[in-house]
C-alpha cells in the first residue's frame, strides 16, 4: 500500500529529503517494506530550479493542498522559525497527521504544547534532525540509554562555532578572520548571531536535557554565552596549558537541581570531545549503567540532516515511533519540573587572564583576593616584562570554585588600580 507523505519547506534540507525519497524509493521499500510516496512539496517559491527532479503535480504553494488531503498521513516541516511553523504543525496534528520536524528553536520554546497536542490527537511528533544532524542522539536517549539515569550530557552541537575555533587555533587566525572564512564556505550565515552567540546550542541543549534527564524546566533558565568575544591569545595560552577551547552545551543533573549552560569551555586535550574539530558535532553522556558514551558525526548539512528526517519518517510509518511517543513518559508535558541553578551557583575550574600593571605586588594582590574567597590557584603563566608603562598578561588556572565567590573576588580585583581587564573561561575536566 502506498503511504503518502508531504514536505513543507523546499530549501537546502528539504531538497535533500526529496533526493532520498525520490531517488531511493525502491531501496527503502526493499529495506522496510514501505512504499513511501512524497505526494506534495509546498514552498512559497515553486519556480527556482532545485537539484532534484520533481514529478508533475507535486509542487504547490498552497499548504492547504496538504492539510486538507486525507490521504497524506505525515507532514515534514522544514520551514524553520517559530510562527508559521508552529501554526503549521498544530494544524497538521489537528488534521490527524503525524509530523517530522528539524525545528530545534520551536521545540525548545513550545515543545510541551506540541507534544500534548500530538498525544491528544493520537498521532506522533518526531524530531531526530533537530539536534546533531545525522547523529542519532535523540534515538539513543529514547532507546539506547533508557535503562540509565543520566547525570551528564555535554555536546559540541554547533558546527559553525566549532569550525571557527578550529581555524583560530589551527591557522592562528583572529575570530573575525575565522568567521569570515566560515561565511565564505557556507558554514556561517550572513548574520551569524544565533550560532556564535550560543542561542542555537541552547535550543539543542533544551531538547537533549529534557529527554535525557526526564524533567522539564524553563528554557530561559539556561545560561548562554557565545564565542563572539574569543581572543586568539587565550587559545594559545590554553594550548600551552594542555587545553583546547570548545563551545559546549552542558547539562548536569543532581538530586535537586539542574545545571544547564552554553559557554566557551576549556577541555583537557585527553577528553573525548577535545578532538572534535571543524564542522563536526559530538555528544558525550554519562549514565549510571553505561558509564561514558559519545556519538560523533556531521551535525549539519543537506544530506546528513535529510538522512535523520527520513529515518523519522520511516519510524513513524512502521509504527515504532508512534508507540514510543504514546507510551514513554520522558517527553515534556509528562515529566516533573526541576529547578535550574543560577550560574553563580555552579562549581567548576576556571581560566583567568588579567591585563595588569607591570609592577611588583600585582600577582600577590590578585592571589590575595582569590584566597579570601577560598579559591586556590593551580597554575600561573606570567609573561616577561614589556615596554615601560605597558600592561602584561597574567594567566591563572584555579582549582574547583563556586562561581559566585569567584565573581566577588574578580570584582575586588577590578575595583583596584592594578588590573584593567579580566577574561574568564570555564574549564571541564
Amino acid at each position: 500500500m502506498e503511504r503518502k507523505v508531504a514536505l513543507v519547506g523546499f530549501g537546502t534540507i528539504g531538497t535533500g529529503v526529496a533526493k532520498i525519497l525520490f531517488g531511493k524509493a525502491s531501496e527503502l521499500k526493499a529495506k522496510t517494506g514501505l512504499d513511501i510516496s512524497l505526494a506534495k512539496i509546498c514552498d512559497i517559491d515553486v519556480t527556482t530550479p532545485r537539484d532534484v527532479a520533481v514529478p508533475a503535480g507535486v509542487l504547490t504553494a498552497n499548504v492547504n493542498d496538504i492539510l486538507r488531503d486525507p490521504q497524506i498521513e505525515l507532514v515534514i516541516e522544514l520551514v524553520g522559525g517559530t510562527t508559521f511553523a508552529r501554526d503549521l504543525i498544530l494544524k497538521a496534528l489537528d488534521a490527524g497527521k503525524s509530523v517530522v520536524t528539524a525545528n530545534k528553536h520551536l521545540l525548545a520554546l513550545h515543545g510541551a504544547e506540541l507534544f500534548e497536542r500530538a498525544r491528544r490527537k493520537g498521532v506522533c511528533l518526531a524530531f531526530e534532525a533537530s539536534v546533531g544532524g545525522g547523529i542519532p542522539i535523540i534515538a539513543s536517549l529514547l532507546n539506547g540509554y533508557i535503562a540509565n539515569r543520566l547525570d551528564t550530557i555535554i555536546g559540541i552541537v554547533n558546527g559553525t562555532c566549532n569550525y571557527i575555533l578550529t581555524k583560530m587555533i589551527g591557522d592562528t587566525e583572529s575570530y573575525s578572520e575565522a568567521l569570515a572564512q566560515a561565511q565564505e564556505r557556507g558554514y556561517a550565515e550572513k548574520d551569524p548571531t544565533l550560532d556564535v552567540g550560543g542561542g542555537d546550542s541552547a535550543h539543542k541543549l533544551a531538547i537533549l536535557a529534557r529527554l535525557g534527564f526526564g524533567v522539564d524546566f524553563g528554557y530561559k533558565d539556561i545560561y548562554v554565552e557565545g564565542i563572539d568575544h574569543t581572543e586568539l591569545y587565550d587559545l594559545h595560552c590554553a594550548d600551552e596549558l594542555g587545553y583546547v577551547l570548545k563551545l559546549l552545551a552542558i547539562g548536569k543533573r543532581t538530586d535537586d537541581k539542574l545545571e544547564l549552560r552554553v559557554n566557551p569551555t576549556l577541555l583537557p586535550k585527553s577528553h573525548p570531545l577535545a578532538g572534535v574539530s571543524n564542522v563536526f558535532n559530538a555528544v558525550w553522556v554519562h549514565g549510571d549503567a553505561v558509564g561514558e558514551g559519545m556519538q560523533y558525526g556531521r551535525g549539519a548539512g543537506q544530506m546528513p540532516t535529510a538522512s535523520a528526517v527520513v529515518a523519522d519518517v520511516i519510524d513513524i510509518l512502521m509504527g515504532r515511533a508512534g508507540k514510543a511517543f504514546a507510551d514513554l513518559n520522558v517527553y515534556p508535558g509528562r515529566t516533573p519540573k526541576m529547578a535550574v541553578k543560577d550560574v553563580s551557583e555552579i562549581e567548576t575550574c576556571y581560566y583567568l587572564r588579567f591585563m595588569a600593571a607591570d609592577r611588583p605586588g600585582v600577582l600577590a594582590e590578585i592571589a590575595g583576593a582569590l584566597g579570601r574567597r577560598g579559591i586556590s590557584i593551580a597554575s600561573v603563566i606570567q609573561r616577561g616584562r614589556g615596554l615601560a608603562g605597558q600592561e602584561v598578561p597574567i594567566v591563572m588556572l584555579t582549582h574547583r570554585a563556586h562561581e559566585g565567590g569567584l565573581r566577588q573576588a574578580l570584582k575586588e580585583v577590578s575595583d583596584g588600580k592594578a588590573v584593567s581587564k579580566i577574561h574568564l573561561l570555564r574549564v571541564e575536566q
